[in-house]
C-alpha cells in the first residue's frame, strides 16, 4: 500500500468529520427545528445550529471547538500492516492539528501538560478488526468532552430517580435508557443522539454502547425487542419537555440505538453513550493496494443544504410567531465593564447582545484563580468557559477558528466565590451551573449567560480580535484570551433575582418523567 496515499485519506477523513456534518445527522437537525414552535429559546437556538453548520461548511473549520478524542474503528484485510496505518493515523492527527482542524486535547493526566499535537498515551484511539473483504474500512467520531461527560452506565437491580425500581429485564433496561435521557439535561448540548450497550462488563459494556453511534441513524434494529424499545425511547425522551439546549422545547433526542451482548450471571450493566447534537461521524472504504478512498459512508439520501432554506425558514418562523402570538424575548446590549445596576434589570429569558472584551476561562484558570491574583484587572468583567480553536499567523498574529461554550457546571466548587472575590459580573458557558452559582449571582449581582452549545463557527465570528493571551503554559484550550466581541449572542438563564431556567426545567422534566414509572415492555 502507498502509505502517504494512505495518510492523505486520513487527514481528509479528519477534516471532513470535524467540519462536515453527515447526512443522516444534518437530516435529524432538520426535523427537530420543523417541529419546534416558532419563537421559543429552542427555535432560536436551532436557527443558530443550523447557519453553524452552514459556516463549517463555508469556512471548513471545526463545527465544534471541541473536536473531541479521535475515535477511529478500522477494519482491515488480512495481511495488511496495521502498524503503518497506526503511524499514517498518527502523522495525519498532527497535521490537522497544526492547520487548525483539531483542538489540541492531548493532556497527561498527572502533570496536566497538553501534548499540542493531539498524540499521548493511548490517544487517539484506535480499535482493530480483521475481515474477509477486500477493502479497508475506517469510521472516524469526534466525541466532545461536553457530551462525554454524560455517559452513565447503570448496574441493574436499582432504584433510579424519578423511575423507581428496576430490574434485570427490557423494562429495567427501558428505565436506565430514559433516565441516561433525562439526566444529561442540556450539559451535553441537547438535543443529543444516544447509544446503548446492554450487558458485557464495565468496559467492553462501554464500548458497545459507542459503537452503536457508528450505526446509521436512520437504520431498523434488526432485533425486534430492540426495535420496539428504540422507538419507544424515541418517542416518549421527547416528551420530557428538555429541549436544545435545555431551554425546554419539543425536541430532546434526535437518534437512539441499542445493542445487546452477552453478560455473566451476577452482573447486569446498561451503558450509554451521549453525543450531542454536533453528531460528528464518518467513514471511508480505502483501497488497501493505493491508499486511495474509493466511497465515503454514511452519504446515503439527501445532503440538506441549511443555507438554501435560511431566508426561507426566517420568514416562516416569524410568521408562524405572529401568529402564535408567541411575545419576542427582551434583547439588551451589554458592553463591559458593566455594573451591578445593569446586571440586576436583566431576568431569565431575556438575550443579551455583548460588544467589547471577554475572557475566556475553563478549569485550569478557574483552579488557578481560586489561590492566586487574577493578572488584569476583572471588576464588571465577563468571563467566557471556552476552549478555542487558535492559530497563529506568520506574523506572530493569533486567530480565532472556532469558540462555542465548554459545559459550565465544572467550574460550580470554584465560580461564585471567584466571581465575588474579582467583581466579575457575567459568566458565559452552556447547560447552566449550580446552588452555589446561583446564590452567588444573587448576593453579589451577576448573571450566567447561556451561550449555544457546539455553534462554533457562529460565536468565532462575533470574535473581532484577539488582543491578548495569559497562561499559554496550561495550553490552548486553558489559557486566558482576550477577546474583543461584536454582536455575541446568549441567553440570560440565571439572574441575580434567584432564578434558574436549568433548574426549572429539571424539575418540570423529572415530573414527567416520573409519569413513565409504570411497565411497558414485561
Amino acid at each position: 500500500m502507498d502509505i502517504q496515499k494512505f495518510q492523505e485519506s486520513m487527514y481528509s477523513l479528519i477534516v471532513e468529520t470535524s467540519t462536515n456534518l453527515p447526512k443522516d445527522v444534518r437530516r435529524a437537525v432538520k426535523s427537530a427545528k420543523q417541529r419546534e414552535n416558532a419563537g421559543t429559546r429552542s427555535a432560536l437556538s436551532l436557527t443558530t445550529i443550523t447557519n453553524n453548520i452552514t459556516m463549517a461548511d463555508d469556512n471548513v473549520s471545526p463545527i465544534c471547538q471541541d473536536t473531541g478524542l479521535p475515535t477511529f474503528k478500522i477494519k482491515t484485510p488480512v495481511g495488511v500492516n496495521q502498524l503503518e496505518i497506526k503511524e499514517a493515523i498518527r502523522n495525519a492527527i498532527i497535521l490537522a492539528t497544526k492547520g487548525g482542524k483539531l483542538r489540541p486535547n492531548a493532556v497527561d493526566s498527572l502533570s496536566g501538560e497538553n501534548s499540542g499535537d493531539n498524540l499521548g498515551e493511548g490517544l487517539p484511539v484506535m480499535k482493530f478488526d480483521q475481515w474477509e473483504k477486500d477493502h479497508i474500512d475506517v469510521r472516524l467520531i469526534l466525541k466532545g468532552g461536553g457530551c462525554e461527560n454524560k455517559n452513565i452506565q447503570y448496574s441493574l437491580p436499582m432504584e433510579i430517580e424519578g423511575l423507581g425500581k428496576a430490574g434485570r429485564d427490557l423494562d429495567g433496561i427501558r428505565k436506565c435508557v430514559l433516565h441516561s435521557v433525562y439526566q444529561a439535561q442540556g450539559q451535553g448540548c441537547s438535543a443529543g443522539f444516544i447509544g446503548v450497550g446492554i450487558g458485557g462488563d464495565r468496559s467492553s459494556g462501554y464500548d458497545l454502547a459507542k459503537a452503536q453511534l457508528f450505526r446509521s441513524n436512520e437504520d431498523v434494529n434488526p432485533n425486534e425487542d430492540l426495535r420496539k424499545l428504540e422507538e419507544y425511547i424515541m418517542e416518549t425522551a421527547n416528551e420530557l419537555g428538555i429541549g436544545t439546549m435545555g431551554f425546554g422545547g419539543e425536541t430532546t433526542l434526535l437518534g437512539c440505538k441499542i445493542g445487546v451482548m452477552h453478560r455473566i450471571p451476577a452482573s447486569f450493566f446498561v451503558s450509554v453513550a451521549y453525543n450531542c447534537w454536533a453528531f460528528r461521524r464518518l467513514g471511508v472504504k480505502v483501497s488497501p493496494e493505493t491508499g486511495e478512498i474509493n466511497e465515503w459512508l454514511y452519504q446515503d439520501g439527501e445532503k440538506i443544504d441549511f443555507a438554501l432554506e435560511a431566508e426561507k425558514a426566517a420568514k416562516e418562523e416569524v410568521a408562524a410567531a405572529i401568529e402564535a402570538e408567541v411575545e419576542a424575548p427582551r434583547e439588551i446590549i451589554l458592553q463591559a465593564p458593566i455594573t451591578e445596576e445593569q446586571i440586576r434589570e436583566l431576568k431569565v429569558g431575556d438575550v443579551v447582545r455583548i460588544n467589547g472584551r471577554m475572557y475566556t476561562g475553563r478549569d485550569a484558570i478557574h483552579k488557578h484563580l481560586s489561590e492566586n491574583p487574577a493578572p488584569i484587572d476583572l471588576d464588571g468583567q465577563i468571563i467566557y468557559h471556552c476552549g478555542p480553536v487558535m492559530l497563529k499567523d506568520e506574523e506572530g498574529k493569533w486567530h480565532v477558528k472556532a469558540a462555542g461554550p465548554t459545559t459550565s457546571i465544572r467550574e460550580e466548587p470554584y465560580q461564585g466565590d471567584i466571581m465575588k472575590r474579582f467583581g466579575i459580573r457575567a459568566v458565559i458557558g452552556k447547560g447552566g451551573m449550580g446552588p452555589k452559582t446561583l446564590e452567588a449571582l444573587s448576593e453579589h449581582g451577576g448573571v450566567y449567560l447561556n451561550a449555544i452549545g457546539g455553534a462554533a463557527q457562529y460565536y468565532a465570528d462575533c470574535i473581532k480580535s484577539v488582543e491578548g493571551v495569559n497562561f499559554t503554559e496550561f495550553g490552548i484550550p486553558e489559557a486566558m484570551w482576550h477577546l474583543n466581541v461584536e454582536g455575541f449572542t446568549a441567553v440570560v438563564t440565571m439572574d441575580s433575582h434567584g432564578n434558574s431556567l436549568h433548574k426549572d426545567v429539571q424539575q418540570s422534566s423529572l415530573e414527567k418523567l416520573s409519569q413513565f414509572k409504570e411497565p411497558v415492555f414485561k
